[in-house]
């Protein structure tokens, strides 16, 4: 038996059936104990199964914090979601498994070098079972690292997705870089879900915020990354980015049935997000 969140052993026959059904979701099998390589698989299917996208916003659907919800939305209804639902269903899927998970709070570095507002991404905190780490893992940010990070590094990571580095910063926090660019600066703080609450009512609802501006839906492909915003594919391999128009509802329809696994009747639309 595997080690529980609060050092008990986990019964696999004992866990609810949504466990299973996570695990089917991204196409894995249940791992033997909740190690650092068992948490490096579950991120990388994680990221090339389930979406980074913000369609429940444009779309009109609510995006509800609590871990039924989200298992419902990223399981049962095998959709994808913002950072606070897909970092806030991963973590409810690696505490279910074992593992130890802490939510953090971090605020997304802009091209203008300044920060977002406070509680603008989840990260998570991960501890396994055999003493490694403890992880930084994400699944939330649209495009990462594709292997957790050893949270307590401060040299240079390099992960499929480039070179990274966790870096000290002001009052205890820590920048994540990639390829010599802060991302994210980290609080290390552990939070509830709850606390994401008005950063993502913000997110789904301000002029300001990048969800409302525009379409986004993407995931890490076997070569690369695959993206489509409104009627434009863009798969990047290598460095290289393509681009290609759909064109037609029906294209880009079926664009997000066969890349992404997403069923529509109607193609998502910016709802046209004003400050009034």
């Amino acid at each position: 038996m595997d080690a529980s969140p609060h050092g008990g052993p986990v019964d696999p026959s004992a866990e609810p059936a949504w466990v299973a059904a996570y695990l089917r979701r991204i196409g894995s099998s249940r791992p033997a104990a909740p190690d650092s390589a068992a948490l490096r698989e579950l991120q990388l299917r994680h990221l090339r199964t389930v979406p980074f996208e913000n369609l429940s916003i444009h779309r009109g659907e609510d995006i509800v914090l609590a871990d039924a919800p989200l298992i419902d939305k990223i399981v049962g209804a095998r959709r994808g979601g913002i950072c606070y639902e897909l970092n806030g269903a991963f973590a409810a899927l690696l505490r279910a498994l074992g593992f130890h998970v802490s939510l953090l709070q971090a605020r997304v570095h802009g091209a203008d070098g300044g920060l977002g507002i406070p509680y603008d991404h989840l990260a998570l905190r991960v501890g396994t079972a055999d003493g490694a780490g403890p992880w930084l893992a994400d699944v939330g940010f649209g495009d990462l690292s594709h292997h957790p990070l050893v949270f307590g590094a401060r040299g240079g990571q390099q992960d499929p997705g480039g070179m990274f580095r966790i870096a000290s910063a002001a009052d205890g926090d820590l920048d994540v870089v990639r390829d010599g660019k802060p991302q994210y600066r980290l609080e290390q703080r552990p939070r509830e879900l709850a606390d994401f609450e008005a950063a993502a009512w913000y997110h789904r609802t301000s002029p300001a915020s990048h969800f409302t501006r525009s379409l986004v839906c993407t995931r890490l492909g076997g070569h690369g990354r695959i993206t489509l915003s409104g009627s434009r594919l863009i798969t990047t391999v290598g460095g290289e980015r393509h681009e290609q128009d759909l064109g037609s509802d029906a294209a880009v329809l079926a664009g997000y049935r066969d890349h992404f696994g997403l069923e529509f009747d109607r193609v998502p639309t910016p709802r046209g997000f004003t400050s009034e």
